[in-house]
């Protein structure tokens, strides 16, 4: 590590911080809307984006800052085995592909702004309703405070702040700048602003890949070099664990762990409320489409991104943190300038989807708390205010969460959310299909699959943690290691058809579906749909 404040690669970052923070103000005036106090607008655009805006505010959304620093930093600690977030984001795209344009033609139709709207729709279930929005918010708060932890290990190895003595209000100075800016824009320009950001997000990301996978190889002596670097730290034995510290290629013992990540980080996924803000904010059912077929070029950066986890190794990077391998890496081996660049990506990459998060979790509290339990009369301004503020304290709690706690506590709350979030899948993906399922039902499988999954991860140990030290556990009956949040999504899905034959067999009463088969399919523009709305973008 380089002593002092990298002044160069500083300027750089300030530069461009300070150019996404004049676009996410410009945002506000940027294709403005005649009526601009109501959650159609601050909280999804307007409905408006093209097949380009989309997919940037996707990608924007989906690959965060902490994914530039966690994938890799995954493979820097232990081999193959951080590759799980490659295919689970190839197997995500077919999956989505069948039920999200579903999801947005019954939203265009009855102006449903989150999944928990959707969901109270669908099954005339408040309670229900109120599950999905609150497993949301709490799966995405440990989230929006990862994208700061994201900020917080480029401006480490910066030199930013001093060292561990300063004083903590000095140290964290240059966070607490770059939360109040986002702050401003998001509150200023709703999801106007992480739209227009990312496309500078985006493309600088892909910049600094492209420049890493050719020129860094290149001054270690090519990928023989580092793979066969990587497989000699691999093979050294961890005396915490008296085993090898990874692998190259995942073992026979992990391949159930490995499969079972993958396949339920996937049908996790776009459960999060920030994946379907994103696409809820899409002009039409093709733009939904044309996204799949394109987002995964997003895994093609994922899996060229996972390499620099095996660079740092073969480059000799030393660090505590993990997290930090990566922006090391990039200050030793970049000029200083192109290091301020890749650490703005970095930054910037923490910024949209920052922004995306919070005006989620607002939507969500607004809409299925606020509206439905506190003031059911709440006018569209009203809504709005309401969700411009909560999504200021969304943000400053997730800041005071990484101020004050430590890094593990905001990973394990990460890992805890999807576990959390994959059990409203029955919910949303299940009544996007059918309305079988009782209400009941999915709100008792979805308890126990909470409970199951809440309590195998507090009893996960690590060499390091006596608790939530991992997201794997055995499965029950099989005996495998596998992913806990699957696991609990099988045990909820097994209560919720059991529940439902017995429910219907008592002739529970159901909820009321104001919900009709052509609302499934209905496009922009239909008759009955709501009137098309000018577009933002390209696709159309």
């Amino acid at each position: 590590m380089k002593d002092g404040v990298n002044g160069v690669a500083l300027a750089v970052f300030v530069f461009f911080f300070l150019v996404v923070t004049v676009l996410g103000f410009m945002a506000a005036r940027w294709r403005r809307a005649e009526n601009e106090n109501s959650l159609d607008e601050w909280g999804l655009g307007g409905r408006s984006f093209g097949t380009w805006v989309t997919w940037f505010l996707l990608g924007g959304d989906l690959y965060t800052a902490y994914t530039f620093v966690a994938v890799p930093a995954a493979i820097y600690a232990a081999g193959a085995a951080g590759f799980f977030a490659v295919p689970y984001t190839i197997l995500v795209y077919p999956l989505i592909f069948t039920f999200l344009p579903r999801l947005w033609s019954v939203s265009h139709k009855h102006g449903y702004v989150t999944t928990a709207d959707f969901v109270r729709g669908r099954f005339g279930s408040k309670g229900l309703s109120l599950a999905v929005a609150l497993t949301g918010i709490l799966a995405t708060m440990p989230y929006i405070a990862l994208q700061l932890v994201g900020i917080q290990a480029v401006l480490d190895v910066m030199g930013v702040g001093g060292g561990e003595s300063t004083h903590w209000f000095v140290k964290d100075l240059p966070l607490l700048i770059a939360f109040g800016v986002l702050a401003a824009y998001t509150y200023s320009s709703g999801l106007r602003a992480p739209a227009l950001i990312a496309f500078v997000k985006d493309t600088m990301i892909y910049l600094v890949i492209a420049v890493a996978i050719i020129y860094i190889p290149i001054k270690l002596g090519g990928f023989d070099a580092i793979f066969q670097a990587a497989g000699d730290a691999f093979a050294e034995v961890n005396p915490a664990t008296d085993k090898p510290r990874g692998a190259l290629v995942p073992g026979e013992a992990g391949q159930w762990t490995y499969a079972t990540l993958a396949l339920g980080s996937a049908l996790a996924l776009f459960m999060y409320p920030h994946s379907i803000t994103a696409t809820l904010s899409s002009g039409s059912r093709d733009v939904i489409r044309r996204n799949t077929t394109i987002l995964p070029l997003y895994s093609l950066m994922l899996g060229l991104l996972a390499l620099l986890g095996f660079m740092a190794i073969a480059a000799g990077i030393k660090v505590q943190n993990g997290q930090l391998a990566i922006p090391q890496l990039f200050e030793d081996m970049f000029p200083d300038w192109f290091t301020g660049v890749a650490f703005a990506a970095i930054g910037i990459g923490a910024l949209v989807p920052a922004a995306i998060m919070s005006i989620a979790a607002a939507n969500l509290f607004t809409r299925n708390i606020y509206k439905d339990f506190l003031k059911p009369d709440a006018t569209p301004e009203q809504e709005t205010k309401v969700s411009k503020l909560v999504s200021l304290l969304v943000k400053v709690g997730a800041l005071a969460f990484v101020l004050t706690m430590d890094k593990t506590v905001a990973i394990n709350f990460q890992l805890l959310g999807g576990i959390w979030i994959l059990q409203t899948f029955p919910a949303l993906v299940g009544g996007l299909f059918t309305r079988w399922f009782h209400r009941w039902a999915l709100l008792a499988g979805w308890a126990v699959g909470m409970v199951y999954g809440t309590w195998t991860a507090y009893n996960v140990a690590s060499p390091t943690q006596k608790h939530f030290g991992g997201s794997s556990a055995a499965i029950p009956g099989i005996g495998e290691i596998g992913y806990i949040g699957l696991t609990a999504f099988v045990l909820n899905l097994a209560v919720t058809v059991v529940m439902t034959f017995a429910l219907r067999a008592v002739k529970a009463p159901e909820g009321v579906d104001e919900t009709a088969a052509p609302d499934y399919t209905a496009d922009a523009g239909d008759p009955g749909v709501s009137p098309e709305l000018p577009k933002v973008g390209t696709g159309h």
